[in-house]
């Protein structure tokens, strides 16, 4: 009988500034591949962000609570700007649990140079996810083995679609539509309140299950 606590646990961090139809793809295509999968929002120290870390949290809830999947929570006590101490969390979290640490292509020339990289792939495996326009280079892919790293390729087809463009033109038909209420209510990225906006969330659009 498998048991629970030694299930393999995925776990994806994003800025979701805002969470993007890519988002919700990623994360509907990590619970259909691995049994658990936990995500949150992160401060990036290299970026600066279009709203709080509390309310980029809530949105990145939302999308949760619209694909209503057993295997996806929101495990927000999880975010740092260091993946070190996200994954030392989660370590103390799930002791017994495999850590597979979900990041995108475009992230994979710049792992090297995370702070203390060599105990961050001692302490999971990396699942990296093809980003259209960065494409996996089998020499990034070498150079993190021959740290110690363990690799998954993670074959999801992902839309290409950017929170960087939906900050500078916001554009219903690239954000979940579950995110309609909280982005007009609180006027976040530009996206006006139902009555005095222009740009309407296109009333055919359902949450994808």
């Amino acid at each position: 009988m498998n048991d629970p606590a030694r299930a393999e646990l995925a776990l994806f961090g994003t800025s979701a500034d805002p969470p993007t139809l890519g988002h919700r793809a990623l994360l509907t295509g990590l619970a259909a591949h691995y049994p658990r999968v936990r995500t949150w929002a992160s401060d990036n120290p290299f970026k600066q962000h279009g709203a709080p870390l509390e309310v980029r949290s809530a949105l990145l809830q939302a999308v949760v609570d619209g694909l209503a999947n057993p295997r996806l929570r929101l495990a927000q006590e999880l975010s740092s700007p260091r993946a070190l101490d996200t994954l030392e969390r989660a370590r103390a979290h799930w002791p017994e649990a495999p850590l597979v640490f979900v990041v995108g292509s475009d992230l994979l020339p710049q792992i090297h140079r995370w702070f203390a990289v060599e105990t961050i792939l001692g302490l999971c495996r990396l699942a990296v996810v093809p980003r259209l326009g960065w494409p996996i280079a089998s020499t990034d892919l070498d150079a993190l083995r021959q740290r110690g790293a363990q690799v998954d390729l993670v074959p999801l087809r992902i839309p290409a679609t950017a929170s960087s463009e939906i900050r500078l033109h916001p554009d219903p038909e690239l954000v979940p539509v579950e995110l309609w209420p909280m982005l007009q209510e609180r006027h976040l990225y530009g996206f006006e309140p139902v009555e005095s906006s222009l740009v309407q969330p296109p009333p055919h659009r359902r949450p994808l299950r």
